[in-house]
């Protein structure tokens, strides 16, 4: 137990250049939980070279939490996930906890068990990615055994720092509100760099779940620090924002 995270506390990892994940994830963590955050970080020349070398990473950068309390680890870096064979990165995630003991879950593996826990087969997808990740990732998402409805793309600038990160919520916004009225069991708003929790909040009476990976890793690593199983009971205060929702409104009131 630490003084700010007396239920329990977890490691974050997240890209080098990630603006949004971990300030989402400040907001999301309930009072007594909180996140412990190390950088994920790859000289390579393209995202999709960087993202598969923070996968073979990985237990490096855990490492860098040395002797840190933390309970579970949150791999908050969901494009990842569809440039590696699922069995490949289950067995890797596997031996990672094996090794460190404790749990590590991806924040593609637990949009998969919210889904899951929502009963959703076909799902709406809002993606922030290019070509070959948005490809790779229709591909990942079919191969865990959703059916794809609608798709809305979200085009970023690729002039800015970064052509996820600096997208505005007003891009999560835009994209969800394409996909209003589509006959889908839940929509998925993609990518960990992507604002959107005011989004989310605005969606929360219109019926339909909305997920997106900070939301649902956050989720999944309080589950787990709790030790309890996912389940929809636990998962409907998360989509309503019930459980976050001052603190994002204290967040942005300036």
């Amino acid at each position: 137990m630490t003084e700010y995270a007396p239920k329990g506390l977890f490691g974050l990892l997240t890209p080098q250049a990630n603006t949004t994940a971990e300030l989402e994830v400040q907001i999301l963590c309930p009072p007594g939980y909180a996140a412990l955050t190390a950088r994920l970080t790859s000289d390579r020349p393209t995202m999709e070279d960087r993202l598969m070398d923070y996968v073979a990473r990985m237990d490096d950068t855990i490492a860098r939490f040395a002797n840190a309390p933390i309970r579970a680890v949150g791999f908050a870096c969901t494009g990842a996930s569809y440039l590696i064979d699922p069995q490949v990165e289950q067995r890797s995630l596997d031996t990672i906890a094996q090794r460190r003991g404790v749990p590590v879950v991806t924040a593609a593996q637990a949009i998969t068990d919210a889904l899951q826990c929502l009963g959703a087969r076909r799902i709406g997808i809002v993606s922030p990615y290019g070509d070959t990740l948005h490809d790779a990732g229709m591909r990942y998402w079919a191969a865990r055994g959703f059916e794809i409805g609608p798709v809305e793309r979200l085009a970023g600038q690729e002039a800015a720092f970064h052509p996820i990160y600096s997208l505005s919520g007003n891009a999560s916004r835009a994209g969800l509100g394409a996909l209003e009225g589509s006959d889908v069991d839940a929509i998925v708003i993609l990518g960990t760099g992507l604002a959107t929790l005011g989004t989310l909040l605005g969606q929360r009476d219109r019926g339909i779940p909305v997920l997106t990976p900070n939301l649902a890793l956050v989720w999944a690593m309080v589950t787990a620090l709790s030790d309890a199983a996912p389940s929809r009971a636990s998962l409907d205060p998360w989509l309503d924002g019930a459980a976050w929702a001052k603190r994002y409104h204290d967040r942005v009131a300036v």
